[in-house]
């Protein structure tokens, strides 16, 4: 039997996009269902693949750079101007 670091250096480009079509549908190439575990180990495997061969804008979950634009933006003061003073 494969150690786990021993099956992921064995995908190919193409087993990792069976992979990732099998656990966005649920489903195998067969139409067989996967297992919660099943779809569990392809996710890992997909993002342990993806960490050694693909960009980081490349890969499962990535959300880029940007932050929130929140923390850039100043909130507007609706209930008082600039004049008025709680005091």
């Amino acid at each position: 039997m494969q150690s786990f670091a021993e099956m992921i250096e064995n995908i190919t480009p193409e087993i990792h996009q069976r992979l990732q079509l099998a656990v966005e549908i649920g489903k195998w190439p067969d139409g067989r269902k996967l297992t919660p575990e099943q779809k569990a180990l392809s996710l890992q495997a997909m993002i342990v693949w993806e960490l050694q061969n693909l960009p980081e804008d490349q890969r499962t979950g990535y959300m880029g750079t940007n932050e929130c634009g929140s923390k850039t933006e100043a909130i507007p003061n609706l209930l008082f101007t600039t004049t008025e003073s709680l005091h």
